[in-house]
């Protein structure tokens, strides 16, 4: 089978790596639109800028070309867009447009769309009715705790494909479920994008905590209570709740919130710390998820009358509303509530 990854990012690379080892010379192709970083990676065989000491097979075929990456694809190979998910629209806009044949097609991004809160597959869904010609293409999405460099390394990881098609979650598992990787299927969509999307902000809230030294049993208060706002949320969306003590909710959860290569967790750590969020964002040098889909988390929650607190209050830090010092102080303040 052929597979073709859209964003030669850190994840999107790693991605690219794990297929390219076990499936055969030029059918793992990884497409970038810059052309100066597809012609270092060529040179060097490594992602220099986001991937740095992780080795590229000799397999793996790097492409420029956009419409070459998607027409080298059959009906039975498999389609990966690796953008982070404020290029979701876009790119999956493109896809659309110049496939001449229905694709199976995932994602790896990790939230909601800031302006209209619409999970990813519904971004998805919105722009096939624009622009797929009437083709039937089939969709999902990959997640769950992954840091991207040990993926890289093939250190072991276990991930979670979710989709209504069955046989493309089989696609996914033949792709990548190889060596140290391993894939689980479920149909719960909803459930599987907003434990990625809900983690993410509770990854901020933990390293705020950390950051401020509030201590270990906080961050265990923050990490349980969160995982309840985020169960509550799945199932009034029309998710399982049980999909959130998986993988994709408390496995991704406690690898964000606790994790040293989070940059969800780093953000919070650098807020504790006084610094102003652009700042921080400017010298992450990646994308942070949960600063672009916090608001939007808050204002779904709101629309589906859902008690959020932490998620919440942390979309009010981000926003300049409250001091990570303040949104502490209202939610200890809080009044007492039954636990279930």
């Amino acid at each position: 089978m052929k597979v073709t990854l859209l964003g030669a990012g850190a994840w999107g690379t790693a991605m690219a790596v794990q297929a390219a080892k076990h499936l055969q010379d030029d059918d793992v192709c990884l497409w970038s639109r810059n052309a100066e970083q597809v012609h270092l990676m060529q040179r060097v065989g490594e992602n220099q800028a986001y991937l740095p000491g992780v080795p590229l097979p000799k397999s793996l075929r790097i492409e420029t070309n956009f419409i070459d990456a998607i027409n080298r694809l059959s009906s039975t190979d498999l389609l990966v867009i690796a953008t982070p998910m404020s290029g979701l629209s876009g790119t999956i806009a493109q896809v659309l447009k110049v496939a001449t044949h229905a694709l199976n097609i995932v994602w790896l991004c990790k939230g909601l769309e800031p302006n209209t809160a619409l999970l990813p597959h519904q971004v998805v869904e919105r722009e096939d009715q624009l622009h797929s010609h009437g083709l039937k293409h089939t969709y999902g999405a990959l997640s769950g705790p992954s840091f991207a460099r040990e993926v890289g390394k093939g250190m072991p990881c276990a991930l979670t494909v979710a989709s209504y098609s069955s046989s493309l979650c089989g696609i996914v598992q033949t792709a990548f479920h190889q060596g140290n990787m391993r894939i689980y299927a479920t149909d719960d969509l909803i459930g599987v994008e907003l434990g990625g999307a809900v983690k993410n902000v509770l990854a901020i809230a933990a390293g705020i905590g950390d950051g401020l030294d509030l201590g270990l049993n906080a961050r265990a208060a923050v990490l349980t209570r969160g995982l309840a706002e985020m169960m509550r949320l799945v199932k009034a969306a029309g998710g399982k709740a049980e999909t959130c003590m998986g993988l994709t909710g408390a496995g991704d959860l406690i690898l964000t919130a606790t994790g040293d290569l989070s940059r969800n967790r780093r953000v919070g750590l650098l807020l504790a710390e006084g610094k102003a969020l652009p700042e921080i964002l400017r010298n992450l040098g990646h994308v942070a998820e949960g600063v672009l889909c916090a608001s939007a988390v808050a204002n779904l929650a709101q629309r589906l009358k859902v008690e959020m607190p932490i998620t919440t209050m942390m979309g009010d830090v981000l926003l300049g509303k409250l001091s990570p010092q303040e949104a502490v102080k209202k939610l200890m303040g809080r009044d007492p509530k039954i636990e279930a």
